[in-house]
């Protein structure tokens, strides 16, 4: 088939090369028969080749001639379909059908969504009906309270707003929000009408004679027994409180303040109250007529008292001590009473002459108190400076440069305190002995407190402190108030000083027992009395505005705090010393043998010499009454510590008891000067009987251990019979402790089983004896 696919060129048919150099030269007879000769025999070569090659390939051609006619047929086929379909869609328009479904699928749809938020809206509007329905059933039995929350609920579902017209159409909202809004503003209106009437009831004015009654149970219509206060709190919640307070404040601005600022009266007070119930019924402010109004009028002070008088009767009586009321009440008396006060009063007094400006420093000093009480009455805020017009008025601008001054005195304080020594020498500690006179006396360290008789040591510090302190105070009442003022707090921030500096600079001497500590404690209680003294020497020469501000009674706790905290702090650490000394001893156990009594006696040994050592420095120290309770609790924790060691033993050998009677005597022994500084300190004045009964009071432990001590070495018999008499109940023996106690000294007898019965039957003893120490521990506490 390469003949048929390749190109003939006629110029290899010609056999002369000139012809084929020069394709555009003309050809001759010969050669164009030549030509016509060979392409007649190229001709029958070409058609021999095709006819063997389709007789090759018969089969290919007849399979390729047999798909082209099923071809041809099923193209024939799907034609005829085709226009089959064609001729039924032309017939019968399905698309007009499908479009019919789809649109009113979508119009059902639309119609089932719109139902559904109808529904839900319907469920919102029987809830809200239900509500209001509620509402008006509460204010119909007199749960005013509920009834107003419920309104509350209710304008915020409705979506009601403060100074919106309930009745304003919204584009594009259910008629029904409408009705239920205008419902709920006649519902308003109704409850509103009736707090009004209530309050109408509650505060009523009688000009004729002068009296205001404010009455606390109420009866307006059906309602009956409703009180004030729950009125209150109802017009609080619905939000109408200031249009409830509104009149009853301009009819006290009229007939109650006026004429006490113009000083035409003054008020009397009385309270009726229910015998049966004890509640207060009524209360009444009684406006006598002033007998002297020249008097009256030349300071203010009378006038300032009276109407603090009449604001604490309202915010007593008829505000309930609620904050939130009284500023409502005052946001409509204050402005008018204060122009009153300016006009009537201020503006008369002002000195036209600045030779008498100091005189005037009195009417100052009453007007800034004046406003101050009316803060702490809340009738005016505390924060806001705008309330202050009575101040404003009378108050002269003075500029002072007392920052520096008050740097100075802080800075001195603090170098006194960082330079303070709080190690004294032996001549300084001796102790104090019962009142008796003694070169003590002459120690500029030992001083008398402020509220007591007794003498004590102090710091120089604290000493050095204080007269710092006192001598910043005596110049405070000669400065003028600004001045004053920065001078009183410095002198406050001084004594604040030593809190902040001394725990950091003596810490490490506050971990451990020593003198310098208990100095500390002393130091905190005298500046705690000093504290308090310090408004009864100096507060009533300040000037007004600092003694408005002066506060030094808020020092005290602190520093009593601090004494506290620092005493037990050295309590905790003697008793934890005590502790491992007594743990040295090994519960006590076997001391019939030699080398255990040692280490026992040793421990005891230790014991009174901590003990001791605590006596030596805290005697001449501490006030005799801390004295005898710190030490009290020290000799508790010993006390109850080798009681219970002791007690806890089981199986003890007869010699063991004796060893062990013999340690105790050898403690009491070590202890009798601790023991008997403390009867010379608790007992002065006391017989020796009670002398003894106070120790044990306060060391409860003593007895037990003194008893126990006779136990060790006492019969059976005997020991049963001094526990059915009470005896070993009142040396604080439980009967569980006496039970073990015979059994770890006794053997199993019928003796010993008899005797452990009579004791258990016998145990109410415990039990009374219980009830009565603790309420004696409960009293002491």
């Amino acid at each position: 088939m390469d003949v048929l696919v390749n190109s003939i060129d006629v110029r290899d048919l010609l056999s002369s090369p000139d012809l084929l150099d020069s394709p555009s030269s003309p050809l001759s007879a010969p050669d164009l028969r030549l030509l016509i000769t060979r392409l007649e025999s190229h001709t029958l070569k070409i058609k021999s080749k095709v006819q063997s090659y389709l007789l090759s390939h018969h089969d290919d051609f007849s399979s390729l001639f047999s798909q082209s006619f099923d071809v041809v047929s099923r193209s024939e086929h799907l034609s005829g379909q085709v226009s089959e379909l064609l001729n039924l869609i032309s017939e019968h328009p399905i698309e007009a059908e499908l479009s019919a479904i789809i649109k009113e699928t979508v119009e059902k749809r639309s119609q089932v969504r719109e139902k559904t938020e109808l529904l839900e809206l319907l469920g919102v509007v029987l809830e809200l009906n239900d509500k209001l329905s509620t509402v008006k059933e509460d204010v119909r039995i007199g749960r005013i309270i509920e009834a107003a929350e419920g309104m509350k609920e209710l304008k915020t579902a409705l979506g009601i707003r403060n100074g919106d017209s309930a009745a304003e159409v919204v584009e594009g909202e259910p008629v029904v929000y409408g009705l239920l809004r205008n419902e709920w503003t006649q519902c308003f209106d109704e409850i509103q009408d009736l707090l009004l009437k209530f309050i109408e009831k509650a505060v009523q004015f009688e000009q004729e004679t002068n009296i205001v009654h404010v009455k606390y149970l109420l009866t307006v219509n059906d309602i009956k027994g409703v009180e004030l206060y729950t009125v209150f709190k109802a017009m609080d919640v619905l939000g109408v409180l200031d249009y409830g307070l509104a009149k009853v404040a301009d009819l006290f601005t009229k007939y109650v303040t006026t004429p006490v600022i113009k000083c035409r009266s003054t008020p009397a007070f009385m309270e009726k109250i229910d015998q049966e119930s004890g509640h207060i019924l009524e209360a009444v402010l009684e406006m006598v007529p002033s007998a002297d109004t020249e008097s009256n009028g030349t300071d203010g002070e009378t006038m300032y008292a009276t109407i603090v008088q009449i604001i604490k009767f309202i915010y007593d009586s008829l505000c309930f001590k609620n904050g939130p009321w009284m500023r409502c009440f005052g946001r409509f008396t204050w402005p008018r009473m204060s122009e009153l006060i300016i006009s009537d009063f201020l503006s008369k007094v002002i000195p036209d002459d600045a030779s008498k400006l100091a005189e005037f420093q009195k009417i100052r000093k009453l007007t800034s108190e004046f406003e101050t009480n009316l803060k702490e009455l809340m009738l005016i805020a505390s924060s806001d400076i705008k309330d202050e017009r009575l101040s404003k008025f009378a108050d002269n601008v003075e500029v002072h440069f007392a920052s520096r001054k008050k740097v100075e005195i802080l800075a001195k304080a603090r170098n006194l305190l960082l330079q303070s020594n709080f190690i004294l020498s032996q001549e300084y500690v001796r102790p104090m002995g019962l009142n008796k006179e003694g070169i003590a006396e002459d120690f500029p360290n030992r001083i008398d407190l402020l509220f007591s008789s007794e003498k004590f040591m102090v710091s120089e510090a604290a000493i050095k402190l204080m007269e710092l302190v006192h001598q910043t105070l005596k110049d405070v009442c000669l400065l003028p108030p600004t001045v004053g003022l920065e001078f009183y707090h410095a002198a406050k921030n001084a004594l604040v000083l030593y809190e902040a500096v001394i725990p950091v600079k003596l810490e490490r001497q506050l971990d451990s027992f020593n003198q310098a500590a208990v100095l500390i404690h002393n130091d905190c209680l005298y500046l705690s009395e000093e504290s308090l003294g310090l408004a009864f020497e100096y507060r009533p020469f300040f000037p007004s505005s600092v003694k408005e501000l002066s506060v030094f009674i808020d020092l005290a706790p602190r520093f009593q705090l601090m004494a506290e905290e620092v005493l037990q702090r050295q309590i905790q650490l003697v008793i934890y010393n005590l502790k491992e000394a007594i743990d040295a001893a090994d519960g006590f156990q076997n001391t019939h043998q030699m080398k255990q009594f040692e280490s026992a006696k040793f421990s005891i040994e230790q014991v009174a010499f901590i003990v001791e050592k605590v006596r030596i420095v805290w005697e001449p120290l501490l006030l005799p009454d801390i004295y005898e309770k710190g030490m009290s609790m020290v000799l508790e924790a010993v006390f109850s510590r080798i009681a219970k060691d002791i007690l806890m033993l089981d199986d003890m050998a007869a010699e063991e008891t004796l060893q062990l009677q013999t340690l105790i005597h050898l403690l009491f022994e070590n202890l009798s000067s601790v023991v008997e500084s403390l009867l010379a300190v608790g007992g002065r004045g006391k017989p020796q009987e009670a002398q003894r009964d106070t120790l044990t009071d306060f060391i409860p432990s003593l007895r037990k251990l003194r008893k126990l001590a006779e136990l060790l070495d006492m019969p059976l018999k005997s020991i049963t019979t001094a526990w059915e008499s009470g005896e070993l109940v009142e040396c604080n023996f439980t009967l569980s402790e006496l039970e073990d106690f015979i059994r770890s000294i006794f053997t199993d007898s019928p003796l010993r089983k008899e005797c452990l019965l009579r004791i258990n039957n016998s145990n109410d003893w415990e039990k009374e004896y219980t009830r009565k120490y603790q309420a004696k521990s409960t009293s002491w506490t």
